[in-house]
């Protein structure tokens, strides 16, 4: 990188608008911090959540009926109830650069009581709002904050840029707004 890891992320987000909206500090009175830090950004949880309901049915990836989710938008919480999974998506637009590749991984805060929080690599020139996979895995229900903290973003950047980027492979989820339920490409 050849700056210090957070001074080339706010450099990127600022001339490049990797990361809208950027918070260039990290904020973290009362609440499960979220923004800028040491080697990453803490990307937050929007206000919409899709949990998954009980009953009849069967998840299918490659043809999956969104009658098997329950929308629900809040200011405040959302409880996902014991052994639940839920969608939910980034506050934040990331815009990947084509010589960076990043790894996102669930806060520790989350993980000590039993959540996970799952998202796939933002591959380079991906862009889009990120769909987040938050699993609980306990017995009992479990908070996760709107408009908080919920992952780390850490940022690799190569030597040279990819041969073939997530923008010119034409990935599935370029774009993407909100919560994308899952598709197969065409």
């Amino acid at each position: 990188m050849g700056l210090k890891a957070d001074t080339w992320i706010a450099q990127m987000s600022t001339e490049h608008a990797m990361i809208t909206p950027f918070c260039q500090e990290q904020v973290n009175r009362g609440i499960i911090s979220y923004g800028l830090s040491s080697y990453g950004y803490d990307i937050r949880v929007g206000t919409e959540f899709m949990l998954f309901e009980l009953g009849p049915g069967v998840i299918d990836p490659k043809n999956f009926d969104p009658t098997l989710v329950k929308s629900i938008h809040t200011q405040d919480f959302i409880t996902i109830p014991p052994n639940a999974f839920a969608l939910a998506h980034s506050v934040e637009y990331i815009k990947m650069p084509k010589d960076v590749l990043a790894i996102c991984l669930g806060k520790s805060t989350y993980a000590r009581c039993g959540i996970i929080v799952n998202v796939t690599p933002f591959e380079p020139e991906f862009e889009g709002h990120i769909t987040i996979e938050i699993s609980n895995t306990t017995s009992l229900p479990a908070k996760v904050y709107a408009n908080e903290g919920i992952a780390q973003v850490v940022f690799l950047q190569g030597d040279s840029v990819c041969a073939t980027s997530y923008k010119d492979k034409q990935g599935k989820y370029q774009g993407q707004q909100g919560i994308t339920l899952p598709r197969v490409g065409l």
